[in-house]
């Protein structure tokens, strides 16, 4: 036996292990919270102040999930000027929906879940209302 082949052969065969381990974690998918996760960090203040428009609201929206539909509860929806539900699915970013909110009369507006994956998601909720912005989150079960 000659050991010279033995120690290039082990050579060879720990690069190929270091280079199936660099394409395995090449190829791995790594989902970011958002991908315009910088630029959201920047606005974190106008998030704040939102946040803190709707703990002030003496009757805050709610969001309820039923029967494969989301319902938002809100005694004012007529005074909102504009807005957006988002289903914020934190393990994959692949399965997040939005929907837009518009000015109603009615006090409950529902969005259909039926097609949805089930899971763990956050609904999140901004809307405009008599020129100030409002923001809440809830953690919801489809």
């Amino acid at each position: 036996m000659n050991w010279g082949k033995w120690i290039v052969v082990s050579f060879v065969l720990f690069a190929a292990f270091i280079a199936t381990l660099v394409t395995v974690c090449v190829r791995q998918d790594i989902s970011l919270v958002t991908k315009d996760y910088y630029k959201q960090e920047l606005a974190y203040q106008d998030q704040l102040e939102r946040k803190q428009n709707a703990n002030q609201l003496t009757m805050k929206p709610d969001l309820v999930v039923e029967n494969d539909f989301m319902e938002v509860r809100y005694h004012d929806l007529g005074s909102v000027t504009s807005g957006t539900i988002t289903l914020f699915r934190p393990s994959d970013a692949s399965l997040d929906h939005q929907f837009d909110l518009a000015p109603t009369e009615d006090t409950v507006v529902r969005f259909p879940l039926q097609h949805y994956e089930k899971g763990l998601y956050k609904a999140r909720m901004q809307w405009t209302m008599n020129g100030k912005e409002y923001f809440i989150e809830k953690i919801i079960v489809l």
